[in-house]
């Protein structure tokens, strides 16, 4: 059996930050709204981590098996290297997202119909995102993959469970979360460029071209550090949430690094630095909710 440490190093634990920081800001408006309860926060933050985990392990397994990890400049990947076999990839997908179901019972109990096709939802398009027939991280769609369910769907299906209601605030924070989750792997795609388009994967990062992807990275996040603003202008969100204003100088040598360094090194420099960002920012934002 592979060792711990290989599970671990699959599951690609810098970048499960994307999966905690949408829970946070869902968790924060049903606070505000007088709706809070820790066990649907907390059951809500164990499926989301498992669904991003199933997520990343389907990633490695899909990569591995295409060959196209075999190049790659970033961490080792457990499948291409040999640490973890397929099969065993496999199994440990069907044990994270069997877990990711069971904690799935309990949100249903609480948010009902909603969030058992959310949740059926999330597992197909997780599986989908590399495998399958046709598997549309393939073909430039993994972003938008991204920003639906790791943004949108996160940010609501969290708000959701507490009270089954949804108010206008969740919107701006999920989209929020969406374009930051959304930069995260924009930042590995480009990374990636070189390897990933010999081998036939086009990522929206090789089909834009490198110059392009790094000005949609900027967009993605600097849109995200300013829509919550945006949003206090029109009343969506309350005037705290202009603290997520602060981590701007956190994001602007990211974009400046993507920009100008094409070293493995820095850029993967730049992939856990917009993890970060993106909880700094949720961070953040939930604490402007909350005062």
């Amino acid at each position: 059996m592979p060792h711990v440490s290989s599970w671990v190093l699959a599951a690609r634990p810098t970048t499960l930050w994307a999966g905690v920081a949408p829970v946070l800001v869902g968790s924060s408006l049903a606070y505000r709204a007088d709706a809070f309860r820790i066990d649907a926060s907390v059951v809500t933050l164990i499926a989301a981590l498992l669904i991003q985990v199933g997520v990343n392990f389907a990633n490695d397994v899909a990569d591995g098996t295409r060959g196209t990890d075999e190049h790659r400049i970033g961490p080792t990947r457990a499948v291409a290297s040999g640490l973890i076999t397929p099969r065993q990839m496999w199994l440990g997908i069907g044990l994270v997202f069997g877990l990711a179901a069971l904690a799935g019972l309990y949100l249903i109990y609480l948010g009902g119909v909603w969030i058992l096709i959310v949740g059926v939802a999330s597992i197909i398009a997780a599986l989908g995102y590399t495998n399958g027939p046709i598997p549309y991280g393939y073909y430039g769609l993994g972003e938008l993959f991204v920003f639906i369910f790791f943004g949108l769907v996160a940010t609501a299906g969290t708000r959701y469970v507490f009270d089954r209601s949804i108010e206008v605030g969740v919107w701006p924070g999920g989209i929020t979360m969406g374009l930051l989750a959304s930069a995260i792997l924009l930042a590995n795609n480009v990374r990636d460029i070189e390897t990933d388009a010999p081998a036939g994967k086009r990522t929206l990062a090789v089909i834009l071209g490198r110059s392009a992807a790094v000005a949609l990275f900027a967009a993605c996040i600097l849109g995200a550090l300013l829509l919550p603003a945006i949003a206090v202008v029109f009343d969506w969100l309350p005037a705290g949430a202009l603290l997520t204003l602060v981590a701007v100088p956190l994001g602007l040598p990211l974009i400046r690094t993507l920009h100008r360094e094409r070293s493995g090194p820095a850029l993967i420099g730049v992939l856990k630095g917009t993890a970060r960002l993106q909880l700094a920012a949720a961070v953040l934002l939930s604490a402007g909710i909350l005062i």
